[in-house]
């Protein structure tokens, strides 16, 4: 299926030197701790929240997202927490390459991989782990600490395993998120 062009006013995103298209209108909170790999889009009413972490010394950064990562309207983004041993401490998450987030979905995870879709208005709970080459459909819910392995499809809530993916997947989602990311246009 071809993808349609998708215009958006340029007065309302900033592009960064290496592609990146931030909406003026999404909350990134602790910008200094973000890390974008390049070319991904951050769209409207987004939040990060770069802002919460370990205090005192160790990792700065809080939040790396991958190259052609696409974080749809309201989406919301932020690592995940626990207390241990009586501390209150915020963990380091890690977003791979060709990652599409969709609109209104939150987004707790210690990592995701390369090549994973996640759908509308979905909740992936804290510490969980998505592997490489993954799709989470619309409306799921993936329960903290859960490991969703590669070339799976989870739905429902509680997410469970669905189906399995073909080895294309890998060069179908990256087509598709460098697709988005040309025909995210400005009008002009």
């Amino acid at each position: 299926m071809e993808l349609s062009t998708v215009y958006y006013n340029r007065a309302e995103y900033i592009e960064t030197d290496t592609g990146n298209k931030v909406s003026r209108k999404s909350v990134i909170c602790g910008s200094q701790n973000i890390i974008l790999g390049g070319k991904t889009i951050i769209q409207t009413d987004c939040v990060i929240r770069g802002d919460l972490r370990r205090t005192g010394g160790g990792h700065a950064v809080v939040i790396a997202i991958g190259r052609y990562c696409l974080l749809s309207q309201r989406s919301i983004i932020r690592p995940p927490y626990k207390t241990y041993k009586g501390i209150f401490s915020y963990y380091p998450m890690k977003i791979g390459e060709h990652v599409t987030i969709g609109e209104g979905s939150i987004i707790e995870a210690a990592t995701i991989g390369s090549y994973v879709s996640i759908g509308k208005n979905c909740i992936i709970g804290r510490f969980a782990i998505i592997k490489d080459c993954c799709c989470i459909t619309d409306n799921t819910v993936i329960a903290p600490n859960t490991v969703v392995p590669s070339f799976s499809v989870y739905s429902g809530s509680p997410g469970a395993y669905q189906d399995e993916l073909p080895e294309c997947t890998q060069e179908l989602y990256e087509n598709k998120s460098k697709d988005y990311y040309a025909k995210f246009t400005p009008l002009d």
